[in-house]
């Protein structure tokens, strides 16, 4: 019996550290090519990051923003461009992840941004061949 428990606990312990290993998370690295201003991410109400370098999100990033803020820019990015992002493992074909640069007021253009992801999406990015700036054009995201 004792052998059989100890047997149970090792394999739950290698499925829970197998688990871990699995775990969704997403990196957002920030690169000020400007010379000025604050990078700032934000999902709601809440301060994600602020500053260049690296954030690591651990689980799926819903609803988040991401601006340089120079001065003018509002918290939510409001008088500046903003980048809308959502960061997720798929659940089924063509729910992963989706990020736009928006100017659709009360955002307007401050600087120029870019974005691209990789491991798993390499290379795709901000190519832009369509760009609305009404917001009754925003179902074509």
């Amino acid at each position: 019996m004792v052998a059989l428990q100890s047997m149970f606990t090792f394999l739950t312990n290698m499925l829970t550290i197998g688990l871990e290993t699995q775990a969704e998370k997403h990196t957002l690295t920030f690169k000020n090519k400007c010379g000025r201003g604050i990078p700032k991410l934000i999902q709601g109400s809440n301060v994600l990051h602020s500053g260049g370098g690296s954030y690591t999100h651990h689980g799926p990033l819903i609803s988040a923003i991401a601006y340089l803020q120079t001065g003018p820019c509002k918290f939510n990015g409001e008088e500046c461009t903003t980048l809308e992002t959502t960061l997720r493992n798929p659940p089924s074909p063509g729910a992963g992840s989706s990020t736009d640069v928006t100017l659709i007021k009360p955002h307007k253009f401050s600087v120029a941004v870019g974005f691209s992801y990789s491991g798993g999406c390499d290379g795709v990015g901000n190519r832009c061949k369509l760009l609305f700036h009404l917001i009754v054009r925003s179902f074509t995201e």
